[in-house]
């Protein structure tokens, strides 16, 4: 069995040089290279993460008056646009540009859904190498890098100072022992899910999916229910065990239940993402982060990384005009201008040493966390691994299954729906 075969630093790094060939529903778009700036489409409809829209508004503006188009924004729940895309791209109402987390990329390309860059040499060199690996499927990419974002750990001020932070879990472990009355909590974390579990079944060495030599997963290569896997199940199992973990934070509800112990002062620590920073904030919360504490092993947790993205969908009917405002609204100036206001970390290679950025709290907890962390796998066989992760995650936490038959249960379920699902692929 192949392990994930390194962390990613993504702070730094070189994006390969690739040539490139369009395809896609909308190939004929790429096609009439002589086309001229007159002749093309006047009008872009561009979807948005909510509440981020803020951040593009210059740059929409700047080439709207440079390309004399109409740029029209729509904000969507962006782990969702791939879903409204299947409905309104066939229907002619979709987006031209879209954006989307980077392990949907692979569902999207084998579905058809959004088309391949033709993106050059110098411009794929512009993001961090694990950035831009992320919106490459067999290759070729679909995509350009937003912005990436991992988990840390956040901690109240008003509760704990900074010298008295605990640095391994284990440590987290028996402080918590010293606070969890029932109402108030130390450290806590949505171990019922995968996405977050990951980060202590990865540290001690389990996997989603093997990986060759070229960086390319192997669907048939499970490790989550590996040894390493399992001693990590055992570890996050103790902390509901000895009631550590309210109960009320396993389940659908569970991340509504931990932001809210957080935000009222019951909880001095959680893990979270870079997408609690302004909730928080607006909640009055004296908040610090930092990375991810180290596990007993010595190896330090290990998160997912995720990597927003600007695609092109390939319904469109103004694919070169879409992809020229990809490129654009991606680029250095722009991804700066959005984090300064949107404050989501770049995924731009040189904005690791700009001032602004290095001056943040949370881009420098994302960038420590980032060079323990591992990308999330962007084949559209991840689609099979959620539902059954999480459910055996929560039968440990719940105390209903032991981890090496839960997460057993779970590599069965997820082999066969790939059968069933990727027979073939």
């Amino acid at each position: 069995m192949k392990k994930f075969k390194k962390y990613f630093g993504l702070m730094s790094g070189v994006a390969l040089s690739l040539s490139l060939a369009a395809c896609g529903p909308q190939d004929d778009a790429k096609e009439g290279g002589d086309t001229k700036e007159a002749d093309k489409p006047k009008e872009l409809l561009v979807w948005e993460d909510v509440m981020k829209g803020e951040g593009i508004k210059d740059a929409i503006a700047k080439f709207e008056k440079e390309h004399d188009v109409k740029v029209t924004m729509v904000e969507k729940q962006y782990t969702k646009q791939i879903e409204d895309l299947r409905l309104d791209g066939p229907a002619g109402t979709g987006p031209d540009v879209l954006t989307m987390p980077s392990d949907q990329i692979g569902t999207a390309v084998t579905e058809g859904l959004i088309k391949e860059l033709d993106v050059d040499k110098d411009t794929q060199e512009i993001y961090t190498e694990a950035a831009m690996n992320a919106q490459k499927v067999n290759g070729k990419v679909y995509g350009l890098p937003k912005a990436v974002e991992t988990t840390m750990l956040y901690y109240n001020k008003d509760l704990i100072s900074e010298d008295q932070l605990p640095e391994t879990l284990d440590e987290w472990y028996e402080y918590s022992k010293g606070v969890a009355d029932g109402k108030k909590f130390g450290f806590l974390a949505l171990f019922d899910q995968i996405y977050y579990a990951n980060s202590v079944l990865s540290g001690y060495g389990g996997y989603i999916f093997g990986q060759d030599d070229e960086g390319n997963y192997d669907p048939k290569d499970i490790g989550i229910n590996n040894e390493g896997a399992i001693e990590g199940a055992k570890y996050i199992q103790k902390f509901y065990k000895e009631g550590l973990f309210p109960a009320g934070i396993v389940g659908e509800q569970g991340i509504s239940v931990i932001e809210s112990l957080f935000t009222e002062g019951k909880a001095t620590a959680i893990i979270s993402g870079p997408w609690n920073v302004e909730p928080f904030t607006k909640a009055g919360v004296n908040w610090g982060v930092q990375k991810l504490p180290a596990l007993s092993n010595g190896k330090n947790m290990s998160a997912f990384v995720g990597v927003k993205s600007y695609n092109v969908s390939s319904y469109s009917k103004n694919a070169e005009l879409a992809e020229e405002f990809v490129e654009f609204i991606a680029n250095e100036e722009n991804s700066k201008k959005r984090y300064e206001i949107t404050k989501e970390v770049p995924a731009v290679a040189a904005l690791a040493n700009d001032p602004v950025v290095t001056e943040s709290e949370v881009a420098k907890a994302v960038a420590e966390q980032s060079k323990f962390s591992v990308l999330m796998p962007n084949i559209p066989q991840m689609n099979e691994v959620w539902a059954p992760a999480d459910s055996a995650l929560q039968t440990i936490a719940t105390g209903k299954a032991e981890p090496k038959a839960a997460l057993d249960q779970a590599v069965e379920t997820i082999e066969g729906q790939i059968e069933a699902k990727h027979s073939g692929k």
